[in-house]
């Protein structure tokens, strides 16, 4: 099995370089690869102490943000070496100040793994989420460096528990602990030989509990909101908007409207903005005097949305119709009910809050129609669903400092 995992991964490379030459990603992924080693070997001072934290994208990172954040508030000696696999996560992080340093991971090898993790020498290292690279974890596993994985959630369907799942299974043993988000996780592992695990709970409510604490005050969005009610429908997709549109083209409520697409290219924005007749304004394109006069705002920007929840009554999380719903919490913690597409069973927290009331699904727009009648008209019943919301958030804070807490003692 390790052997053709290893000709995968050659293949997965070769299929990458060829691809840089006419997509984008693929392009980041393979320059900021490039002369990675004499990079890494003329930055880091192999005598600092070092924790090496690896996201494979840029939800994942945010997921592990606290984590990251609460290692350097405790141990400020450490110096945190952040990695990301996908560009998604390094071309908008690699900036980010709460690391020392921030590189592209290089891809799984034998070879590679050996030159990196002698390079940076890591003291302890945390895996967020789903990462299981062979190569890295054995050579952790031979330098018997404490290695972490958190905010996990196992399911039985992969490939951990299937016949031919060894060689996954055997990537699973090197963690020296793995905090998992539900008990049926622990089962499983438990299952499979894997007794080095708790529940810890998922980080991300930590970090959204601390954006609500610390929402960026947005003076158009404010603006714009006055003293109306407001739904903000966050990373929506073409199907969202076009049932989205028609519900707001056809309704008489004197709600006003927010869109946050996932895309933001121009051709998209344009088209969305098509199908409205006037009263839509682009968020690039106000300001303060004349925005309140618009009864839908498109953000056509990128790294506000968690913020524009502040201003919101109701929510729409889109993906519903892809591959899957978006990030939900951002605006339960905000206390708003919340709405979404068939495709969500594979989200805990938002199997969760419909289970509990504060969240809604639908598949035909009769259905979507239904419920946003129901909460636009009946407000205490729109309110009670987000204190629902709110509260499902506040009960499950606190993985950081277990995570934390636990990969630190002595």
């Amino acid at each position: 099995m390790m052997i053709f995992y290893a000709l995968g991964l050659r293949l997965y490379a070769i299929i990458v370089r060829f691809a840089a030459f006419f997509n984008e990603k693929a392009r980041f992924m393979v320059d900021g690869r490039k002369n990675i080693f004499s990079r890494i070997y003329g930055e880091i001072n192999i005598a600092d102490k070092h924790i090496w934290v690896h996201a494979a994208s840029l939800g994942e990172f945010e997921q592990g943000r606290t984590v990251i954040e609460e290692i350097k508030n405790r141990y400020p000696d450490y110096k945190i070496v952040l990695t990301f696999f996908s560009p998604s996560g390094y071309e908008v992080r690699k900036n980010y100040k709460g690391a020392d340093y921030i590189y592209y991971l290089p891809l799984d090898s034998a070879k590679n793994a050996r030159c990196f993790v002698g390079l940076i020498n890591p003291e302890k290292v945390f895996f967020i989420k789903y990462e299981f690279w062979y190569f890295y974890l054995r050579e952790l596993k031979r330098k018997n460096i404490p290695t972490y994985i958190f905010s996990t959630i196992f399911r039985d369907n992969q490939i951990f528990f299937k016949w031919y799942g060894g060689l996954w299974r055997k990537m699973l043993g090197v963690f020296t602990h793995l905090f998992v988000q539900n008990d049926s996780s622990i089962e499983l592992l438990n299952s499979i030989g894997i007794h080095n695990c708790s529940k810890a709970g998922d980080t991300r409510f930590d970090r959204v509990y601390e954006i609500a604490t610390k929402a960026k005050v947005l003076p158009l969005v404010s603006a714009f909101a006055a003293d109306s009610k407001v739904v903000v429908c966050g990373s929506t997709w073409p199907k969202d908007e076009d049932n989205l549109v028609r519900y707001i083209v056809e309704s008489s409520s004197d709600y006003k409207w927010i869109l946050a697409p996932h895309e933001t290219h121009r051709k998209h924005i344009d088209e969305i903005v098509s199908k409205f007749n006037g009263e839509v304004l682009l968020y690039s394109e106000a300001d303060e005097e004349t925005i309140g006069d618009a009864k839908v705002l498109v953000i056509d920007s990128i790294g506000i949305l968690s913020s524009v929840y502040q201003y919101a009554s109701i929510s729409y999380i889109g993906g519903g119709f892809g591959v899957g719903i978006h990030n939900t919490l951002e605006a339960a913690t905000f206390g708003l009910p919340i709405v979404f597409g068939p495709n969500y069973l594979r989200f805990k927290e938002a199997v969760d809050m419909k289970d509990r009331g504060a969240a809604f699904s639908y598949i035909e727009y009769s259905e979507l129609k239904f419920i946003l009648d129901k909460l636009i008209s009946d407000e205490s019943f729109m309110k009670e669903r987000g204190v629902i919301a709110s509260s499902y958030v506040s009960e499950n804070i606190g993985a950081t400092k277990l995570i934390v807490d636990k990969s630190f003692i002595v």
